[in-house]
């Protein structure tokens, strides 16, 4: 690759960019199109993209819904490969594009909602360098600027339209594009390979806890608690017994890190790795190997691990109460993994969902002999310090990628090969 600071520059509404480079809006290149308004369901002939399923710019294909709708609205409000999409709706300026890698993972053809604006190109452009621009902050500063609602912002297509796009010749256009795709398109292989280092990590966990296949050949014992039989000399506890459930809180925070500051955790920042608040406060601390739950809100229940700081007040984690039993950390980690769609449905609060705090101490947690579990451990282990390994290399790979984003989208430094 070849890179020139750029030094000749022409002043815009919302930057300075290179003088020979076109200043436009969005409606000189794209049709806006409205999407469907359609009920989402655990079942149907479509999957319906939804404005909240946007996370970064990515699609979170684990959340899109499905729907059933016509065979004709299907083709009327069809997603293909390199589309891009808005919302328009609350979180206005969110932005999808449509990879080949998203559709491919999907069993159902993908449509998109009625918060959501797809653009369709009517002038020759690259649509990853305009998804790139759009998701500059510069950009989505300006979007959130001029979004209507008080309560709950909100645009149009018309409004979206008027949008400014600065836009480059079309080869230093796909220069653009294929430099920044190549820190996206790293990050998916690692997030891809973390699912599947999870879900090996479940499968032995299955097979040793739930199945009990390494130990057909060993007595078995009913146990009244559990409803089943269960191998000889293990033992059934109740979560309180064995961890404590700390709760996180609320935090004085700063923007920008500042030394002696560390990552404040809240939901997002487990879903996304991006690390949006610092806080100098020291309590209360997680690593990337302890548990943490979403304690209050729309995903209660969820279990969650892979990051290291000060717990966010919407989000607990358990401590084990033994000392140095490190081991139990993985164990209890699948455990709540396995069962918790369970943990999600028991809720209590009716506005705003929370977690049942007493439903998640009488839950009851398995545990062999020691040798048996720091057999399991010695199992797992590799597989989730290879996790927090890749976890680490997307947390770099994205402070790059943001870096160099508004950099090259506003041609401050200039792509001349690839």
């Amino acid at each position: 690759m070849k890179f020139r600071w750029e030094t000749e520059f022409k002043e815009t509404e919302i930057g300075e960019i290179p003088k020979e480079w076109e200043v436009s809006k969005i409606g000189i290149f794209y049709r806006l199109q409205y999407g469907i308004t359609a009920t989402s369901s655990e079942f149907g002939n479509c999957r319906l993209l939804r404005q909240t399923d946007l996370k970064e710019g990515m699609i979170d294909i684990s959340s899109v819904p499905y729907s059933e709708v016509s065979e004709d609205e299907i083709q009327k409000y069809l997603l293909k490969e390199d589309d891009l999409v808005i919302s328009r709706i609350a979180n206005v300026g969110s932005i999808g594009y449509v990879s080949f890698e998203a559709l491919n993972s999907l069993d159902k053809p993908l449509i998109f909602g009625s918060y959501l604006l797809k653009f369709e190109k009517i002038k020759e452009i690259h649509n990853k360098f305009t998804f790139y621009f759009l998701l500059s902050p510069q950009m989505q500063d300006y979007i959130k600027s001029i979004a209507d609602g008080s309560t709950r912002q909100n645009t149009n297509a018309k409004v979206v339209a008027e949008f400014p796009l600065y836009v480059p010749p079309l080869p230093e256009q796909s220069r653009i594009a294929t430099v920044l795709s190549w820190f996206d398109d790293l990050i998916e292989v690692k997030k891809r390979q973390n699912e599947i280092l999870e879900k090996t990590a479940m499968a032995i966990f299955k097979s040793w806890f739930i199945d009990f296949e390494p130990f057909k050949d060993e007595e078995f014992i009913f146990n009244e608690e559990l409803g089943k039989e269960i191998p000889k000399g293990w033992e059934v506890r109740l979560i309180e017994k064995e961890f404590n459930l700390i709760k996180g809180k609320k935090c004085k925070l700063s923007d920008n890190y500042f030394e002696g500051y560390s990552p404040y955790l809240l939901i997002e920042t487990f879903k996304t790795g991006k690390i949006e608040f610092w806080t100098i406060e020291k309590e209360p601390r997680v690593d990337e190997n302890d548990v943490v739950l979403v304690a209050d809100g729309e995903s209660s229940g969820k279990v969650l691990r892979y990051q290291k700081g000060i717990l966010g007040s919407t989000l607990l984690t358990l401590k084990p109460k033994r000392e140095n039993f490190v081991e139990l950390k993985h164990l209890i980690y699948l455990t709540l993994k396995f069962y918790e769609d369970d943990l999600m449905s028991h809720r209590t609060g009716s506005a705003i969902p929370h977690l049942d705090k007493d439903f998640l101490k009488s839950f009851l947690i398995l545990l062999p002999p020691s040798h048996i579990l720091q057999s399991f451990h010695s199992l797992v282990e590799p597989l989730f310090q290879k996790i927090i390994l890749n976890q680490k290399q997307i947390m770099t790979l994205r402070k790059i990628r943001d870096t160099l984003l508004p950099l090259l989208v506003f041609g401050k430094l200039r792509v001349e090969e690839v």
